[in-house]
């Protein structure tokens, strides 16, 4: 698809953003002229949607000042206009009217995250009334913005209040009629948002009988009465910087977890994937803790400081776009290399300064020499480049070395082998239970995700005597076992003992164990860490997929704009914590 139905949703929703920041008028890249200055006030829901689309260096250039959060005491800027970006709740509809009373700005520009309501519209029309600040209340928006894009093509649908639209909300046993559709109607109104920036009405397709039924009508019913009226339509026209409506529809697949419950807890062995699972990973932003000081610290001496570091990993970041599908040991062996590369630049710079008697010049100097410099001259004028070189090098070492340590002292790359195979129906080399009674390999936590993936994708439930074994080696290893009871319950309520849902026949194979180091003078030493080949697995959900696209008459040309989305972004750690929760009696 070309043009403007090839835009990627993160595109589209950066332009949106842009064009709010501009007070609602389109952002001109080459425009000569200063921006106008301005504050940005926004909750953590717009903080959530802003933060990993735009960098505190692109808000500055957009003429955002200062960016505050809403519900924080500000002081009153009384010759600066102020852009909201918040959430049409009541408490931000009541500070909103408060900071028209107390004058804090000289214009108030409101975007509302998702559509306002009339009677809160009129809350603030009545407090813009009582405090002379009716002029002051320059636009009123709705952006439909309600979602977070995280990739091109990748979304969430929140990140505050997520618990709301967990998987433990749709599946508790005491949830009320009410709650059920306060969840469906959060799902729908990012859902319905997304489309809007997208530009396009999908085609929906949907498991019946499931929560993901419930949501596919709602949205249907959502996009047609939008559709009904044409003058107010968000799908034609320009209004909003959506682009004109095509019939070129993406396919929306709506799919319950339930489908596959073993995926989200299984281990992994890519790049990106891994730091979701064992590092502290959050909304593109990986936070990493470093000990300061001495190694050895001398007896009765205050215990080492951590220190906190945060780094984004962001489609800028060509290091990350390229390895973050990678294999771990492949991705541990490219910042080796490229590290190495960057050291020989370095070295070349230092040599030709050094042969030409230039190590105390100036650059002035550099410049006026014969056409023998070119080489030097070339070198330096690409240290800015080389110096970007080296801080994503240094980025990726500390981010890799803080995934090796997981791995080495949970032998990850052992459990992901071993649920590889179960997954596979292939034949384990060693017992389930002398991984389980194993003290060193890995924490409770991981000892329950593998046995939770044997007993969902076992062809026959466990006997009540193997089962017993399990959990008493499962309890000895410190696992609280209430995962275990709700997945007996589910699987024995969802009648698939004898049905379990299949896996494909992949798996991977180890290639030998990397028993050196990897370069001379690397930080990755690898040793005892298996090296494992990915293959491709068809899991439920491509399978899905794979089978709705087939059915298409011109897959080749429908199938190219096939959006991912979903609910919340599952952590195997926080997913556990919600079926320890669902299993307690």
């Amino acid at each position: 698809m070309a043009g403007a139905a090839a835009a990627s949703i993160r595109e589209r929703q950066t332009v949106a953003l842009k064009r709010m920041l501009n007070f609602n008028v389109p952002h001109v890249k080459n425009s000569t002229g200063e921006p106008v200055w301005k504050v940005l006030i926004y909750d953590r829901f717009g903080q959530d949607i802003i933060s990993p689309l735009l960098s505190v260096k692109e808000l500055r250039d957009m003429g955002i000042t200062l960016h505050l959060l809403l519900h924080s005491d500000r002081d009153p800027i009384p010759d600066v206009p102020a852009v909201y970006f918040v959430m049409p709740t009541e408490e931000n509809i009541d500070r909103i009217c408060q900071d028209l009373r107390n004058q804090l700005y000289e214009s108030y520009y409101l975007n509302f995250i998702s559509a306002i309501s009339r009677s809160k519209l009129e809350d603030i029309a009545n407090a813009a009334l009582a405090a002379s600040a009716v002029t002051q209340v320059a636009k009123v928006f709705d952006q439909y913005l309600n979602f977070i894009t995280l990739e091109d093509d990748m979304f969430v649908l929140c990140n505050q209040n997520k618990e709301l639209v967990s998987y433990r909300a749709i599946n508790r046993p005491d949830i009320t009629d009410t709650e059920m559709e306060t969840v469906m109607d959060t799902i729908v109104d990012s859902l319905f948002c997304f489309f809007v920036t997208l530009g396009a009405v999908p085609i929906i397709r949907c498991s019946r009988g499931t929560a993901a039924e419930m949501v596919a009508v709602k949205l249907d019913k959502k996009l047609r009465e939008n559709l009904r009226d044409a003058r107010n339509s968000l799908f034609t026209g320009d209004t909003l910087g959506a682009g004109q409506f095509s019939f070129q529809r993406p396919l929306l697949v709506l799919i319950d977890r339930n489908i596959d419950l073993a995926t989200p807890l299984h281990h992994t062995w890519t790049y990106q994937a891994l730091v979701h699972d064992v590092l502290d990973f959050h909304l593109n932003r990986v936070n990493l803790e470093e000990s300061s000081g001495m190694e050895n610290s001398p007896a009765g001496a205050r215990p080492k400081r951590k220190n906190k570091k945060s780094y984004d990993l962001t489609p800028v970041d060509k290091f990350w776009q390229k390895h973050k599908g990678s294999p771990f040991p492949e991705v541990a062996e490219s910042v080796q290399q490229e590290l190495e590369s960057y050291r020989a630049q370095e070295d070349e710079v230092k040599r030709l300064k050094s042969i030409m008697g230039l190590e105390g010049e100036d650059e002035g100097a550099i410049s006026m020499l014969s056409d023998n410099t070119a080489k030097l001259t070339s070198a330096v004028s690409s240290l800015p480049e080389l110096l970007e070189k080296k801080r994503l090098i240094d980025l990726h070492t500390n981010v890799a070395t803080a995934v090796l340590e997981h791995i080495k002292a949970r032998k990850l790359d052992v459990y992901f082998e071993y649920e590889e195979k179960i997954m596979s129906k292939t034949t384990l080399d060693k017992s389930l239970l002398d991984i389980i009674s194993d003290p060193d390999a890995g924490t409770p936590e991981d000892k329950m995700r593998l046995f939770l993936i044997y007993y969902i994708s076992a062809q026959q439930a466990p006997s009540e005597a193997d089962l017993e074994q399990y959990k008493k080696a499962l309890t000895d290893a410190g696992c609280n076992l209430n995962p275990l009871q709700y997945i007996k319950q589910w699987k024995a309520f969802a009648k698939m003992a004898s049905a379990p849902t299949s896996y494909g026949n992949t798996t991977t194979k180890p290639m030998g164990l990397l028993s050196r180091v990897m370069n001379t003078g690397s930080q990755f030493v690898m040793e005892g860490v298996k090296n494992l080949v990915l293959k491709q697995q068809n899991l439920p959900v491509t399978r899905i997929l794979d089978n709705l696209m087939e059915m298409k008459s011109n897959p080749g040309k429908q199938g190219k704009h096939i959006l991912y989305g979903c609910s919340e972004l599952f952590n195997a750690t926080q997913f556990i914590k919600q079926l320890s929760q669902l299993g307690q009696k």
